[in-house]
């Protein structure tokens, strides 16, 4: 007979996917709730200029209604890589988040590259 003075204790929940916990980072850059910087030590390669093209051209809303997460996926391009795709919603409008992941030699997850629908190919702006 279990004790009704003593709290019940909820599962322990797993640690979120990296996918998933790079797809929340990103969300908060590119909406401008954090600043660049704060993500820059997630990324190698492309990434952050990568970024700092978007957030120059084509951020995600600052006012109106909050960016939210509507999907999340992933397909393993390698034994330390992902490659993540998101649906972002903005009110009644849907943007897709391209990135790629990589577990780097500190074994730590790095967003090597970031897409944000459509934009000029990478030579147009190096």
């Amino acid at each position: 007979r279990r004790d009704s003075r003593r709290p019940v204790r909820a599962a322990p929940q797993p640690p979120p996917h990296p996918t998933e916990l790079f797809t929340d980072r990103l969300l908060l850059v590119l909406t401008g709730h954090k600043p660049l910087h704060w993500f820059a030590r997630h990324t190698t390669g492309h990434a952050f200029d990568d970024l700092l093209w978007l957030l120059d051209h084509r951020p995600l809303p600052r006012t109106g209604p909050r960016p939210t997460v509507h999907d999340v996926g992933h397909f393993v391009a390698g034994p330390a890589a992902y490659e993540v795709f998101a649906r972002i919603a903005v009110g009644p409008r849907l943007h897709a988040l391209a990135f790629r992941l990589a577990r780097t030699e500190d074994h730590r997850w790095r967003c090597t590259a970031v897409e944000l629908d459509t934009r000029p190919p990478r030579e147009t702006y190096e």
